[in-house]
């Protein structure tokens, strides 16, 4: 990594009232990949809370509809992916240094994507002695 160089750390937590969970992290050279990462663990946390009917994986009938909820932890996360302004945003906030969190919840459960700049490592000082 070069002097001054940033990277950024992106994690995944879920939980309900008593708990936290942690779901994953990466740490990478840049904000857009960061993003990415966090865009893919939006859609396969929304994946597996409300998967579609009729994937291959579950038995014919095992999966049903259920009525709209007030709140909608899946629907928000892939709102959150889909949206180009959102992107937009976290990549403004990054890009200033600031970190980025996108938290969602439903009935039941909560969801945070998150991701936060590394300073890189601080540039050695030239043309200094040291005393004698």
């Amino acid at each position: 990594m070069t002097a001054g160089a940033v990277e950024y750390v992106a994690e995944t937590y879920g939980g309900d009232a008593r708990s936290s969970v942690f779901l994953g992290e990466i740490i990478t050279p840049t904000r857009r990949l960061a993003l990415r990462w966090l865009r893919g663990q939006a859609r396969r946390i929304a994946d597996a809370l409300d998967p579609y009917p009729y994937v291959r994986w579950a038995p014919p009938g095992a999966l049903r509809r259920v009525p709209a909820a007030d709140r909608d932890a899946p629907g928000a996360l892939r709102g959150w992916r889909a949206s180009t302004e959102c992107q937009d945003a976290a990549l403004h906030a990054l890009a200033a240094g600031e970190p980025f969190a996108f938290l969602t919840h439903d009935a039941t459960c909560w969801y945070r994507l998150a991701v936060h700049p590394l300073p890189g490592p601080v540039p050695a000082r030239t043309g200094t002695r040291s005393p004698a």
